[in-house]
């Protein structure tokens, strides 16, 4: 009797350990908790001729967005590619083919072929959603899931990770109140699904929420934050929350003792890292060294202009510690990238360079160029992945430098802007009280 995986599909090349150790590894990946290619190796051992085994740790490698990881996920395509193989894993196969090959939207494509005929590939479906994320597509986030959803239910094994995927879909998308209801449905199923307490997380950040955040977050921390690998962006999404109260010192505690902590090197980590010292930047908030400590470990990774949001929030780090021959090692790499072709190719033309160009300007006070670079693309930056919430930092900037070239037309218009769709944040409301202060009229001395 063949091995079969949690959904029902049969594992060519499993022995029975095999296929528990694969089981386990796709619960960790479901709920971002411990170390899943750690699992899927010691299912290698059992079974070196597991195919699905070798796909999902090459779908691990890939999902890191690191060019390090690379080697790694080329290896486990090389150790695929002669084993026998049924159809929905030859499917498997050419997709991790097209994503190492450079072309992400190909890769997506061949998932999603996938799940045309195996609704119930956990894999397919929880790899396409994170790489539709990584390419910034909000309605496949929302749709992909949609179309498997009511071939599952709570009797399927790993239901609950559907839920929480599909209530950040409908929050990307806008649709609040659905997305906050489906993330609950996925955290009672699983009080661990730490994607279903990120996509509710996002509710209570994009409608202005923030002690309903802040309790939502700091009630459940026990659970998304003990050994999972979401567990410093939620902690990010916490200081979200803070920073928008204007608690500064209570974000620099979160950012200390949690986001950077152990100074990670995990791309993710390093996101929000920078993230979060460009946001506190812009508010003139005095970092001291922190700059330097991230700056320092982007640097290895300056020139890698491997996945153009990495690139963006690298140039935070050397804009904001003033560190400029690495921001121009960034633009360098970006410039010699562009024209090499597949999914990077595209983002960084389109997106990841002019931002990159326009951060390094606002850190050189050229405010007016920084609106320049900013304005033409910031309605489409969803092109080069992320969500709307890290998207913010683009808008903030410039913002922030339309106020400081005294260009207070345009800081009127954004801060209209903002108040409408978060009329709660005292952050928008900041903005506008500013704007009055500014646009007052100086008095004159007369002389007689």
């Amino acid at each position: 009797m063949s091995a079969k995986d949690p959904q029902g599909y049969s594992l060519t090349g499993a022995n029975e350990k095999a296929s528990e150790l694969y089981a386990q590894a796709l619960t960790e990946l479901q709920c971002y908790s411990n170390d899943p290619v750690e699992t899927i190796d010691a299912a290698l051992a059992e079974s070196p001729n597991f195919v699905m085994a070798h796909c999902l740790r090459a779908y691990l490698h890939l999902l890191s967005t690191e060019r390090a990881a690379v080697p790694e996920a080329q290896a486990s395509f090389k150790s695929v590619t002669p084993l026998p193989a049924n159809d929905r894993e030859a499917g498997h196969i050419a997709a991790i083919q097209n994503f190492l090959e450079g072309d992400m939207h190909r890769g997506i494509e061949a998932l999603d072929a996938v799940l045309v005929d195996y609704p119930l590939d956990i894999v397919a479906l929880q790899t396409a959603h994170l790489c539709d994320f990584l390419v910034g597509d909000a309605r496949s986030l929302r749709d992909r899931v949609a179309r498997q959803l009511p071939q599952w239910s709570s009797a399927v094994q790993g239901y609950h990770a559907l839920l929480g995927m599909y209530a950040f879909g409908l929050e990307e998308m806008g649709d609040y109140r659905r997305a906050e209801d489906y993330g609950h449905q996925a955290i009672e199923l699983n009080t661990r699904d730490a994607w279903a307490q990120h996509a509710v997380a996002h509710v209570y950040e994009m409608e202005g929420r923030q002690q309903q955040g802040i309790d939502w977050m700091e009630s459940r921390q026990v659970q998304w934050s003990k050994d999972n690998f979401m567990a410093v962006h939620n902690w990010w999404h916490l200081a979200m929350y803070y920073l928008d109260l204007g608690q500064i010192e209570r974000v620099l505690d979160i950012y200390d003792n949690r986001i950077r902590a152990d100074q990670s090197e995990v791309a993710m980590d390093m996101l929000d890292a920078s993230a979060m010292l460009w946001r506190l930047h812009l508010r003139g908030v005095d970092v001291g060294d922190r700059w330097n400590e991230i700056a320092g470990v982007w640097a290895p990774v300056a020139e890698d202009a491997y996945y153009a949001f990495n690139d963006f929030h690298a140039m935070m780090a050397f804009a904001g510690s003033g560190n400029s021959e690495a921001a121009n090692r960034v633009l360098a790499a970006q410039s010699a990238r562009i024209g090499k072709g597949g999914s990077n190719d595209a983002m960084t033309a389109q997106v990841g360079y002019p931002l990159c160009q326009a951060f390094h300007a606002f850190s050189n006070g050229d405010y007016a160029r920084t609106i320049e670079l900013i304005q033409p693309v910031r309605t489409f930056a969803n092109r080069f992945g992320g969500s709307h919430a890290q998207r913010d930092v683009i808008d903030l900037t410039l913002i922030e430098a339309a106020f400081r070239d005294g260009q207070h037309g345009l800081a009127r218009a954004l801060s209209n802007e903002r108040m409408a769709l978060k009329p709660t944040s005292p952050l928008n409301a900041k903005f506008r009280r500013r704007l009055t202060e500014e646009s007052r009229p100086k008095e004159t001395v007369s002389v007689a």
